[in-house]
C-alpha cells in the first residue's frame, strides 16, 4: 500500500519573514526575474495567482532538466505565513501520484527561517524520493533573499 512521505528543506535567510512571504503570497509573477536560472515562465490560468483556488503553470529547471507543472494554491494562512500548494499536472506527476509543497516562513534572529515541507506519494516503490528538489528549493530561497536584499 502506498504511503504519503514527507521531505523537509530549511534555509536561513537574511530577509524579514514579511517581505519573503509577500513574494510567494502575491508576487510569484516576478519569479522569472528573481530566479531566471530556475524559472522561465509562470502564467496564471485561473484566479488572480494570490488567492486559494488560483491555478498557475510553471516552466522551471530542476537539476538541469527543463520541466513544467501546474499547481493550485490550496491554503493560505497569513498569520503563520504558510502557503500550501498542490501539483495538478506536469513532469513531477510522472513519478509522484501526489506532490504537495507547503511553505512556511518564521522569524530567526535578524532574518528568517524558510521551511518547505513536501508531502508526496510515489507512483511505485522504484521511484526515488524527490531529493533533487532540495537543492532547487534552497537555491530558489537564496535567490528570493538576494532579490529582497538588493531591492
Amino acid at each position: 500500500m502506498a504511503q504519503i512521505a514527507k521531505m523537509e528543506v530549511q534555509t536561513e535567510i537574511k530577509s524579514s519573514p514579511d517581505k519573503f512571504y509577500d513574494i510567494f503570497r502575491s508576487k510569484t509573477h516576478l519569479m522569472p526575474k528573481i530566479s531566471p536560472q530556475h524559472f522561465k515562465d509562470v502564467k496564471f490560468v485561473e484566479g488572480d495567482g494570490k488567492s486559494v483556488g488560483s491555478v498557475r503553470v510553471w516552466s522551471y529547471s530542476a537539476s538541469g532538466n527543463q520541466e513544467t507543472g501546474k499547481d493550485t494554491i490550496e491554503a493560505i494562512d497569513d498569520e503563520s505565513k504558510t502557503i500550501t500548494f498542490n501539483m495538478l499536472e506536469g513532469d513531477l506527476l510522472k513519478y509522484y501520484k501526489t506532490f504537495k509543497p507547503i511553505l512556511g516562513i518564521s522569524p530567526l534572529g535578524q532574518g528568517s527561517l524558510v521551511k518547505w515541507t513536501i508531502e508526496y506519494e510515489r507512483q511505485n516503490e522504484s521511484i526515488p524520493d524527490p531529493i533533487k528538489y532540495k537543492d532547487f528549493l534552497t537555491s530558489w530561497n537564496k535567490d528570493v533573499d538576494a532579490y529582497l536584499l538588493n531591492a
